[in-house]
C-alpha cells in the first residue's frame, strides 16, 4: 500500500493538529501542514502531495488566489483540492467544479469520518488499522 501525501493549509493550530494525528494515525497517511496558504505554495515548491486540504477563510491570501496560483502552474494544477470550511454548505457542486475543487467538507468535522470523507470524494481505498463504532 502506498502512503498518501496529504498538504493541509489551516490557519487554526488545533485543526492542523487534530487533522494531522486523525488521519496519521487512522489511516497512516502522511501529513504535512501549512498555517497559510503562501506557506501551502512554498511547500509545494518541495514536494507534491497527493492531495490539498484547503480552509477557506485565512488571514492574507484568500483561497480563491490560492486556487488561482494552484492550477496556474502547470505541474501543479492536477493536484486535487478538498475545502475544509465552516461554510462548506454555501458550495453548490457547480461552484465546486468552477474553482476546481473536488469537494467542501465542513467544520467542524468527525475525526472518525474524515479519512472516509477524503478517501471517497477522491475515489481511494483505504483499510482503517482500527474499527470504530460511532
Amino acid at each position: 500500500m502506498t502512503i498518501k501525501k496529504i498538504l493541509l493549509i489551516d490557519d487554526e493550530p488545533t485543526i492542523r493538529e487534530l487533522v494531522k494525528i486523525c488521519l496519521n494515525d487512522l489511516v497512516g497517511w502522511n501529513v504535512v501542514t501549512a498555517a497559510s496558504a503562501q506557506a501551502g505554495l512554498k511547500h509545494l515548491e518541495i514536494e507534491r502531495p497527493d492531495v490539498i486540504l484547503l480552509d477557506v477563510l485565512m488571514p492574507g491570501m484568500d483561497f480563491t488566489t490560492f486556487l488561482h496560483r494552484l492550477h496556474g502552474n502547470h505541474s501543479l494544477k492536477t493536484i486535487p483540492v478538498i475545502l475544509l470550511s465552516v461554510r462548506a454548505d454555501w458550495f453548490t457542486s457547480q461552484q465546486l467544479q468552477q474553482l476546481g475543487v473536488v469537494k467542501a467538507i465542513a467544520k467542524p468535522f468527525n475525526p472518525l469520518t474524515l479519512p472516509d470523507q477524503i478517501t471517497r470524494a477522491l475515489g481511494w481505498s483505504f483499510q482503517p488499522e482500527y474499527e470504530f463504532t460511532l
